[in-house]
């Protein structure tokens, strides 16, 4: 009797998997929403390019041991602007963003590269930039299809001594209710 009693059970069993299983929401990657889908971007020139850094400015290499520091003038400097834009995306249901968004930081990561593609230093060497945000249009989104302007100075050198660098922007956005995401733009200098 115990037999039967369990062999009664499995068909259930199964019913209620097959159940679940159809109420799970679809795994398929085009059915969610990346930052790439909902936020564009742009950079004027598209690829930068980059000058002798003549304005003086400088940085310094701790030597530590007791040695004195130091300060070298920057070898390059390249100037871009980077255009970004909340595009209608953002009011689907997979992204559901509240307005207005602000950008809450802007940051730079410059690295050596050829052929645009990265060459990390070998040994103790390094890259050492800096970058300043010299104007923008704004910080807020107030709504779809809105857009955000902003200039970036970068000074650089590179462990190569060549111009030639890839430079990733990223930019942290904030929603209306706390949300947050971020988004990197790639900047190709010429050599």
């Amino acid at each position: 009797m115990r037999q039967s009693s369990r062999y009664a059970i499995l068909p259930i069993m199964f019913a209620a998997a097959a159940l679940l299983s159809a109420c799970q929401s679809p795994t398929d990657s085009s059915d969610t929403l990346e930052v790439d889908d909902f936020v564009d971007s742009s950079v004027t020139p598209s690829t930068a390019t980059a000058a002798a850094s003549t304005d003086g400015r400088t940085y310094r290499v701790v030597r530590g041991n007791n040695q004195a520091d130091d300060i070298f003038a920057y070898d390059f400097k390249t100037t871009f602007r980077v255009t970004v834009t909340v595009n209608k995306n953002a009011a689907d249901d997979d992204v559901d963003l509240s307005f207005p968004v602000t950008i809450t930081s802007i940051s730079a990561k410059v690295e050596q590269a050829s052929g645009g593609i990265v060459t990390p230093p070998t040994g103790s060497d390094s890259e050492h930039y800096e970058s300043v945000l010299t104007q923008s249009t704004g910080s807020t989104f107030s709504g779809t299809n809105a857009s955000v302007s902003f200039n970036e100075d970068v000074w650089y050198s590179l462990p190569s001594k060549g111009k030639e660098a890839l430079i990733t922007i990223t930019i942290s956005f904030k929603d209306d209710d706390s949300k947050t995401f971020t988004k990197t733009v790639k900047v190709l200098v010429n050599p």
